[in-house]
């Protein structure tokens, strides 16, 4: 294994990353069971590129590690969600929207990183506080998915969390122990991942944790409150808000830690 992957570093990481992609487009394409859409192929090849090019195969290793557990937890009583009308539409399969309204934060940060390594721009954030960002972003989405699929497959009781009055699961803005627990249970986990493959140290696991924890419920307020009000603000771009207040709250965390 060692030996692979320095072979593979070899290698230039763009072409590795087209090369890689390229493959596993082809292999999602005639797989009988489809998480992505066939535009969602198209714009997870896309990022999967920007990933591996930046980040490398430790990135691509955080990414996967969100998409694999993310699908499989929203088909967590998928049978039950559909016939409440609260499952994911399409049954859970990914469009390009699934795709960005996820991945958003985490490419900033790893474009930012890529431009810090190439040379072309100076960092004004330290490269670890952007591969923290990243991570924190995936736990965050990972986090939100794993607490919602939960606590609407298995949510005993659901409060709107603005009241905490009793409220149907799947209600924009409902919070459940069981999702809650799921939901750190997931950051704490992709966030093990990260630390396993070097991108963040351990208290980036704990930082991760914390901001998914703040930005998850955060999001939970904007789905009780404005989400409802506002036809614009679509799950996808109230995924994309959480991702970048996970990420950006990780950072400052990790900062303030620094400065300590």
């Amino acid at each position: 294994m060692p030996e692979l992957l320095e072979q593979l570093k070899e290698l230039n990481p763009w072409i590795m990353a087209v090369g890689l992609n390229t493959l596993l487009l082809v292999v999602a394409g005639v797989a009988p069971k489809k998480l992505l859409t066939t535009a969602g192929l198209v714009h997870a090849w896309v990022l999967g590129v920007l990933i591996w090019g930046t980040l490398g195969w430790p990135g691509y290793v955080v990414v996967m590690f969100y998409f694999l557990v993310g699908s499989s937890v929203t088909k967590l009583g998928m049978a039950q969600k559909e016939a409440e009308g609260i499952a994911e539409k399409r049954s859970g399969t990914r469009g390009p929207e699934n795709v960005w309204g996820s991945a958003f934060a985490g490419a900033v940060c790893a474009v930012g990183v890529g431009l810090v390594k190439a040379g072309w721009v100076e960092s004004v954030i330290p490269v670890s506080l952007l591969l923290l960002g990243y991570a924190a972003s995936f736990a965050t989405k990972l986090a939100d998915t794993t607490a919602s699929e939960v606590g609407k497959a298995y949510g005993k009781r659901t409060y709107l969390i603005t009241t905490l009055q009793p409220v149907p699961r799947g209600t924009e803005g409902a919070v459940s122990l069981e999702g809650t627990l799921a939901g750190i249970g997931g950051a704490i986990a992709i966030a093990i991942v990260a630390w396993g493959v070097g991108l963040i140290d351990i208290w980036g696991i704990v930082w991760c944790a914390i901001a998914a924890f703040i930005a998850t419920n955060i999001e939970s307020l904007i789905g009780a409150t404005w989400q409802t009000k506002y036809t614009w603000l679509t799950n996808e771009l109230v995924n994309v808000i959480n991702t970048l207040i996970g990420s950006i709250t990780a950072i400052i965390l990790a900062y303030i830690g620094m400065l300590a």
